[in-house]
């Protein structure tokens, strides 16, 4: 536990800033935002109004990255599709609901590249690797043809698109069940909290397989050699 921890709490402190205010643009901004406009714009007006800051910073991020690879592709469909939810017209309840669907939308995809044996989690953490450490790209793409790897990668594209999509139909539940401020309140709580349970099982179950994969390459490294020995062996 002590292992999984200590990673987490040193990128906590190097990227405290960064995080705290990822927050602030997607939790604490849209509420205050809608609180402030709803009254002089509507519902819908303010609902708007309050997806401002969200979708300016999957801008940032997309052109801070200053690259097009698997990250910054999720990052562009996810505007695309904001952009599309919002003026597709409609109440408020469904401007809410095509929000969601965004999230939903993006699970589907993890969920359609299993399909396409294409697993997503794969382009993700190659993209990942390129980004921060490119000089473990090498050993990486060589795992690729693992049966190990494949069904590693395989099982983690399907916790995700499952995971997103779970957390889309709890979304919209609270879209029916909570007033707008409420929902607005809850909705990053939901995000965060679910992303966060997806990337403590990724990292788990990553560690977990990859120590799997070094005793099967262990077991056939020492069996390789037992043959070897044997074949060299005088005759008796």
């Amino acid at each position: 536990m002590a292992g999984t921890l200590a990673p987490m709490w040193a990128a906590i402190r190097k990227n405290g800033l960064g995080y705290g205010l990822e927050v602030l643009v997607n939790g604490v901004l849209p509420v205050v935002i809608y609180l402030l406009t709803d009254k002089q714009l509507g519902d819908v007006g303010a609902l708007i109004a309050s997806s401002a800051p969200p979708i300016a910073w999957s801008i940032y991020q997309f052109v801070r990255s200053r690259r097009v690879d698997a990250f910054s592709l999720l990052i562009i469909t996810g505007i695309v599709l904001s952009m599309l939810a919002l003026f597709g017209g409609g109440g408020a309840k469904f401007l809410q609901l095509r929000e969601n669907l965004v999230t939903g939308v993006i699970g589907v995809i993890f969920l359609g590249s299993v399909l396409l044996r294409r697993p997503l989690i794969y382009y993700l953490a190659r993209a990942g690797i390129m980004r921060n450490t490119p000089h473990e790209a090498e050993s990486f793409d060589a795992m690729r043809e693992s049966a190990v790897f494949k069904h590693t990668m395989l099982v983690m594209t399907l916790v995700w698109g499952f995971g997103l999509v779970a957390r889309t139909a709890i979304a919209c539940v609270l879209v029916f069940e909570v007033p707008i401020p409420t929902y607005l309140a809850l909705n990053p709580v939901l995000g965060y909290s679910s992303t966060g349970l997806l990337i403590g099982f990724t990292v788990l179950y990553a560690r977990r397989r990859r120590r799997i994969g070094n005793a099967l390459r262990a077991a056939a490294a020492a069996e390789a050699a037992r043959a070897q020995s044997l074949e060299n062996a005088p005759p008796q």
